[in-house]
């Protein structure tokens, strides 16, 4: 009887996983299912720019996959049920068996216990949360005020996009802690001068306790007038994990091993922004691309080792640089050590702009050769 691996999430772990497995076990008795939400491929590094209104390019997944032995199913993950070793679905067929699980359902924004932020705020996971941002943020009059919460990438690449696209707009950030702090001292200056001059407001050092049509309130009590927030505060793995009863963190990401094997499932593995996986001398995998695509690629080989009988590789990740965008021409590329704390070195400007465009561009030909 055939082997059925499958794979719930078509991101950017996901999908590298099902088409390298597939490849990896072409002369195996092996099924390879894929189970995602939706049809598309999300570039989801690039939702900042789908919600100031730019276009980006469509990618079926069934193009992506097309000459490879991966079976797709198009339905939202409702459960898992471990001990029956079966996945629930919203739509047909409803339920899929498992011999192996790879879980890759990525990340949430993570709203906290802040009054508010979920009813009123923007949130930007996913091609849909950001098209609705960018439906009401063109809608507003001059003189309406953005107000982005959080200090991280996502915060950054969304409120410089904004502001680039919508100069008439006042754009305001709200960090809990400083600007840029994983930045070196040369990044930390291009960061101020990029936001001085997109004229974003930052408020460092500020939370933000409560949510409302139109405000935001402060911890000290000050309330800020915001006619759209975006809510960008930091994310959280799905509860699907944890109800299914597989070992997760404070997060909600799997509980793995070296080889990306649940620590309380031995069928199942974890990749992405669903995984808390090992990175040596940076300790627990952050949610990224950079992290989510070498997990992809590493669980396949780990799993086609096992199947074949092979003793597997442990996984490894590293860091080398953090990409982000300051507009369409200016950027920071912060070149990074093996534990992900900042080098001096960085790139600044148009070229760290430029150099971050061919990284994007590269992981989507990196998952087409897969």
């Amino acid at each position: 009887m055939s082997h059925h691996l499958v794979v719930l999430g078509a991101g950017y772990a996901g999908l590298v996983a099902a088409k390298r497995a597939a490849r990896r076990l072409r002369d195996s008795d092996v099924t390879i299912t894929l189970i995602n939400a939706g049809d598309r491929f999300v570039e989801r590094i690039r939702l900042h720019q789908l919600a100031a209104g730019q276009h980006l390019h469509d990618l079926p997944l069934l193009d992506l996959l097309s000459g490879t032995r991966v079976g797709l199913i198009t339905a939202r993950v409702c459960a898992v049920d471990a001990a029956a070793r079966t996945v629930r679905l919203d739509g047909a067929p409803h339920s899929v068996g498992y011999d192996t699980l790879v879980v890759a359902l990525g990340s949430r924004p993570h709203h906290g216990t802040v009054p508010g932020a979920a009813e009123h705020a923007h949130t930007l996971a996913g091609a849909g949360e950001a098209e609705r941002l960018h439906r009401h943020v063109s809608r507003l009059a001059p003189g309406s005020t953005v107000a982005v919460v959080g200090g991280g990438l996502t915060g950054l690449e969304t409120a410089s996009e904004l502001a680039e696209t919508y100069p008439a707009l006042r754009m305001t950030l709200f960090t809990a802690s400083g600007t840029g702090d994983g930045l070196s001292p040369h990044a930390q200056r291009h960061l101020q001068r990029a936001l001085d001059r997109l004229k974003v407001t930052v408020h460092s050092g500020t939370h933000i306790t409560e949510v409302h049509p139109g405000a935001l309130l402060s911890d000290d009590g000050t309330p800020h007038a915001a006619d759209a927030v975006v809510w960008a505060t930091g994310f959280r793995a799905p509860s699907l994990a944890r109800e299914a009863g597989f070992a997760t963190d404070e997060q909600g990401r799997m509980t793995v091993d070296r080889t990306l094997c649940s620590v309380s499932h031995p069928e199942v593995y974890g990749v992405g922004d669903a995984a808390a996986g090992h990175t040596g001398s940076a300790g627990i995998t952050r949610m990224s691309c950079q992290t989510a695509m070498p997990m992809g690629r590493q669980v396949a080989d780990v799993i086609a080792a096992r199947l074949t009988g092979r003793e597997p590789e442990p996984a490894r990740v590293r860091y080398v640089f953090t990409n982000i965008s300051l507009g369409r021409h200016d950027g920071i590329v912060q070149f990074t050590r093996a534990d992900d704390s900042p080098r001096a070195a960085a790139l600044t400007g148009r070229t760290a702009a430029a150099f971050k465009e061919a990284v994007v561009r590269s992981t989507v030909l990196a998952i087409r050769r897969c």
